[in-house]
């Protein structure tokens, strides 16, 4: 599976983006999925993840819970990251990764996309 983040940008404090992850390989459907990001000097941390069904198997870290929410397209091969009400604190790269474990452990995921900025400004 190769995956190809997108969406990411620079954006107001409040404001919001969408981020795209697209999917090469038709086993995608039966990956879990999961958004991770890493702001400079810090340790890559857990966003939010999806199964490989979708729906409201969902799980989120509690700094993102309420505002960002996490779904999926099996059809498109594509995963999103709707981002709401977003703050300083949420600039860093952002990368998506699949993996066969349900799990916000990024040690589990096994296919990594190359990561997208967001940039919030204050």
């Amino acid at each position: 599976v190769q995956l190809q983040a997108s969406g990411g940008g620079l954006v107001q404090a409040g404001g919001s983006l969408r981020l795209s992850c697209a999917a090469s390989g038709r086993t995608f459907s039966t990956y879990h999925m999961g958004w991770f990001r890493q702001a400079p000097g810090k340790e890559r941390e857990f966003v939010a993840a999806i199964s490989w069904s979708g729906g409201s198997t969902t799980l989120y870290a509690d700094s993102v819970k309420g505002r960002f929410t996490i779904s999926r397209d099996n059809a498109k091969n594509t995963v999103y990251l709707q981002m709401n009400s977003l703050k300083f604190e949420d600039t860093a790269l952002y990368y998506c990764a699949a993996t066969k474990t349900w799990t916000s452990l990024p040690g589990a995921y096994v296919y990594w996309g190359q990561g997208t900025q967001v940039t919030v400004s204050s």
